[in-house]
C-alpha cells in the first residue's frame, strides 16, 4: 500500500512511523522546521516502550509525493481548507481519505441513515458537508464525501521538538476507523491491514459516529476548561466549582449525544476521577500555547449548532465556547 499522512504532526507522525516501520510505503506532509528535520534526521517516534526512527518521503507540496491507495488527513479542522486546496495530487479515482480528528467531521451528514422524524440530523441526512467546517464546499468537491473514511485516535502524542514524535501514554485503543454508511469495506480492511502489520492497535466499526461522539463527550469534560485556565486536566480538577462545571457539561454533551441518535454511556463520577489524575494537556491547549490555530468549530461550534437545531440546552458549554473565541481572537488564533 502507497499511503500518504497529510499533516505528520503529533497523531499523524506517530501513525506514519510505525506504519513505515511496518512496511507500508509511506509518505508525509509537512512543513516548516519539521519537514526540514525530518529530511535530515528521519521521523523518529518516542514511546514509552521504544524508540522508532524511519525515512520516509517527505514534502509541504503533495504534487511531489505523487497518487495513493490511501490517504491519512490528521491535521487540525483549520488546517482543512489547505487540504482542499492541495489535496489533488495525491488522489487517484479509488483513493480513499481517511480523516483522523477531533470533533465533529465536515463529512457528518453523508450516508447517515435516518428515518425522517426520528431526531434533529434527520433533514439534514442527505447533506454532503457541514459549511462551519467546510466553508463553500471545497472538500465536497477536491475530496468528495463518498471518499471519506471516519478516524478516531485514542492515545494523547506530542512534538516535542521538530523530528521527533512522543507517544505520551500506552498505545491504548488505538485507532477506530468506519465508513460512514456503516459498511465494512475492502478499503477499510486494506487500511487495517496495513495497521496490523505495523502492531498499531486497530478496530473497524459500523458505527463510528457513536465512537466520535464518545471521544468528545469525555473531550467536553475538560478540554474548555483546560483552554480558559491554560492549565493540565488534573490542575482544572483541584476547585470545587469547576468540577461542578465539568460534570454539566458532561450531562449537555450526553444529552446532546443522544439526541442525534448516538447515546454515550459514562459514569460521570468515573470520569471526574480521572480527570482529578490526568496530567495531559489537551490538544487545543497545545495549540493556543504553540500560537496555532484551534479547532474550536469542530469542538465547540458545530455541536453547539446540532444542539440549537435538535432543542437540546447547553448553557455551560455556549457560555464557555463564547468565552473561548473571546481568548483566541486575542490571540489572532480564530
Amino acid at each position: 500500500m502507497r499511503l500518504c499522512v497529510y499533516g505528520a504532526g503529533a497523531v499523524g507522525g506517530y501513525l506514519a512511523g510505525f506504519l513505515a516501520r511496518g512496511g507500508t510505503e509511506v509518505s508525509v506532509v509537512a512543513r516548516g522546521a519539521h519537514l526540514a528535520a525530518i529530511r535530515a534526521d528521519g521521523l523518529r517516534v518516542e514511546t514509552p516502550d521504544e524508540n522508532v526512527t524511519v525515512r520516509v518521503a517527505a514534502s509541504d507540496d503533495p504534487a511531489d509525493l505523487g497518487a495513493q491507495d490511501a490517504v491519512l488527513v490528521t491535521v487540525k479542522a483549520p488546517g482543512l481548507a489547505d487540504v482542499a486546496a492541495r489535496i489533488a495530487p495525491l488522489l487517484r479515482p479509488d483513493t480513499a481519505v481517511a480523516f483522523v480528528m477531533n470533533g465533529i467531521p465536515w463529512w457528518y451528514f453523508h450516508a447517515l441513515d435516518v428515518p425522517a422524524g426520528e431526531n434533529a440530523s434527520s433533514d439534514r441526512r442527505d447533506s454532503e458537508t457541514i459549511p462551519l467546517l467546510d466553508p463553500a464546499g471545497a472538500l465536497a468537491r477536491s475530496v468528495g464525501a463518498p471518499r471519506a473514511i471516519g478516524g478516531v485516535f485514542w492515545p494523547a502524542c506530542s512534538v516535542p521538538r521538530p523530528g521527533v514524535i512522543r507517544l505520551l501514554t500506552g498505545a491504548g485503543r488505538g485507532t477506530s476507523f468506519g465508513e460512514p454508511n456503516g459498511s465494512i469495506s475492502p478499503r477499510l480492511e486494506a487500511l487495517a491491514d496495513a495497521f496490523r502489520a505495523a502492531n498499531l492497535p486497530v478496530t473497524l466499526s459500523d458505527r463510528i459516529r457513536a465512537l466520535i461522539w464518545h471521544k468528545l463527550v469525555f473531550n467536553l469534560s475538560a478540554g474548555p476548561l483546560c483552554v480558559l485556565t491554560e492549565a493540565a486536566v488534573k490542575d482544572t480538577h483541584t476547585e470545587p466549582a469547576v468540577i461542578a462545571t465539568s460534570r454539566a457539561l458532561l450531562a449537555e454533551a450526553q444529552a446532546l449525544a443522544a439526541a442525534m441518535g448516538f447515546p454515550v454511556e459514562l459514569d460521570i463520577d468515573q470520569v471526574v476521577a480521572t480527570n482529578t489524575k490526568l496530567a495531559h494537556r489537551p490538544s487545543i491547549l497545545q495549540d493556543l500555547e504553540a500560537g496555532r490555530r484551534m479547532e474550536i468549530d469542530a469542538l465547540y461550534s458545530v455541536p453547539l449548532q446540532m444542539a440549537q437545531a435538535a432543542g437540546v440546552a447547553m448553557p455551560t458549554l455556549e457560555a464557555l465556547a463564547a468565552l473561548i473565541r473571546v481568548k483566541a481572537r486575542e490571540r489572532d488564533l480564530y
